[in-house]
């Protein structure tokens, strides 16, 4: 069982490293071929993104050990904390996609592409996952 979970913190820590990198790469093709104000958009965009992925992974890291930790208690207690990072990611990007609508019309486009550095960084460690088990030697044989 440690050996499972360390093998998916390390993907969860590639993922996060993978929504930076391409986010960053986003926003430099994004500047170099429309504009600065574009390249701001992704970085927006990336970095809500980043946020969103890191919230619920360490909100659910918590509730998966408070499940565990207080199996059996009558009255289990969550930190607040927990609520925020859960209900906040939502509140962010609620934010900041008003803000955009409100003042930004231009940035739609570009803050929407930023959004998609952690689905780019979850194909990008799918892929690498399903390249690297046709290399391991199968159990079963």
């Amino acid at each position: 069982m440690a050996a499972d979970e360390a093998f998916y913190a390390a993907a969860e820590r590639r993922i996060e490293y993978l929504t930076l990198a391409i986010g960053a790469a986003g926003v430099v093709c994004a500047s170099i071929f429309w504009n600065i104000r574009a390249g701001a958009g992704v970085a927006i965009g990336a970095a809500i993104s980043w946020i969103n992925f890191r919230w619920m992974k360490q909100g659910i890291n918590t509730l998966v050990r408070l499940s565990t930790d207080q199996q059996g208690v009558e009255k289990v207690r969550v930190p607040k904390r927990t609520y925020f990072k859960f209900l906040g990611r939502y509140g962010l990007l609620i934010l900041v996609a008003y803000a955009i609508l409100y003042s930004y019309r231009n940035l739609i486009t570009s803050v929407l592409a930023g959004f998609f550095a952690v689905v780019a960084a979850v194909i990008v460690e799918l892929t690498g996952q399903l390249l690297r088990s046709r290399h391991l030697p199968h159990s079963d044989s």
